[in-house]
């Protein structure tokens, strides 16, 4: 072997372990960012000195099958499912990576549930995801050779969104339905309250004082409208509270007071709104009939 092919190939080898991390690939990091009827979407980070440069893989179970089994299957049963993401989809590109092999810095958005339409991806299913459930979801990088795959990231816990539903729910439901929520978040009057906030607020007692009474009402009726209640016979009543409230800050959050009388007769209204007697009806006597994209394919696929 000549001193000159020597040379070259060691070049060319050095080139490659530099351009290569130096160990296994690190734990990418996981982030929930919104969750949908029929998907839910992370957003997907490299970490480390090495980041995920060979892009990472996805698996994912529903959790009373991964509660019923404890923990991962050994082989592929029930509703797991895995994708492997490796090149550049044309979809979901949020994101600070224009493809899936992440630097250490780097970051993408996927959606779960939706990667029918997608590019980049190797999955074992496409379907979308089923409304209202729990699934446990882990990421590991992607390894090659002598550049070991990472080891998989903690299991997280997410839930897809409750279908909306054109009907409402009363008072009563929503201050016990937490999970049912379809907003973190929301405006009485001018003032943003977050969900932990307004549940205070539904546990507050009235004790006769206007704007309490008012902001029950008020809550509920966003929250039905949010979740799919059509607004239309409402949305003046609605409008009238948020400027009747204005900014004063529901007690127990804050010390607002209203002695308008117009107070009484928007929260009788939300009330009736609430509870059917108006708009589009109560749940129970008007059950949800809300298709996913998925549903009415599979009408193509029979």
């Amino acid at each position: 072997m000549s001193m000159r092919f020597r040379f070259t190939l060691a070049l060319v080898a050095g080139l490659i372990l530099a351009a290569a991390p130096a160990s296994a690939f690190e734990v990418p990091v996981v982030t929930p960012m919104q969750a949908k009827p029929s998907s839910v979407r992370l957003m997907i980070s490299g970490t480390g000195t090495s980041g995920a440069q060979l892009g990472f893989y996805i698996e994912r179970i529903k959790k009373v099958e991964y509660d019923a089994l404890g923990g991962w299957p050994a082989s592929p049963q029930g509703s797991w499912a895995s994708g492997t993401f490796t090149g550049t989809p044309s979809f979901n590109i949020q994101g600070t990576s224009s493809d899936y092999a992440l630097a250490p810095t780097e970051a993408i958005e996927v959606e779960l549930g939706q990667l029918f339409d997608e590019t980049g991806v190797t999955a074992t299913s496409t379907d979308e995801l089923e409304p209202g459930t729990q699934y446990v979801i882990r990421v590991r990088a992607n390894g090659s050779g002598p550049f070991p795959a990472s080891g998989f990231s903690s299991d997280i816990v997410v839930t897809t969104a409750p279908l909306a539903q054109n009907c409402t729910f009363t008072l009563g439901y929503w201050k016990n339905h937490e999970e049912a929520w379809p907003l973190a978040s929301l405006l009485l009057g001018s003032v943003n309250y977050t969900a932990a906030e307004l549940l205070q607020i539904l546990e507050e007692p009235a004790q006769g004082r206007k704007l309490v009474i008012l902001a029950h009402q008020l809550i509920a009726a966003k929250l039905n409208i949010a979740n799919g209640a059509n607004a239309a016979s409402i949305a003046t009543t609605i409008a009238n509270s948020d400027a009747l409230i204005g900014i004063k800050v529901v007690p127990p959050i804050g010390t607002g007071v209203l002695t308008n009388n117009p107070a009484t007769s928007y929260a009788n209204a939300l009330d009736d709104f609430n509870n059917g007697l108006i708009g589009p009806g109560h749940c129970d006597v008007v059950p949800a009939a809300s298709k996913t994209w998925g549903s009415v394919k599979a009408l193509y696929r029979n």
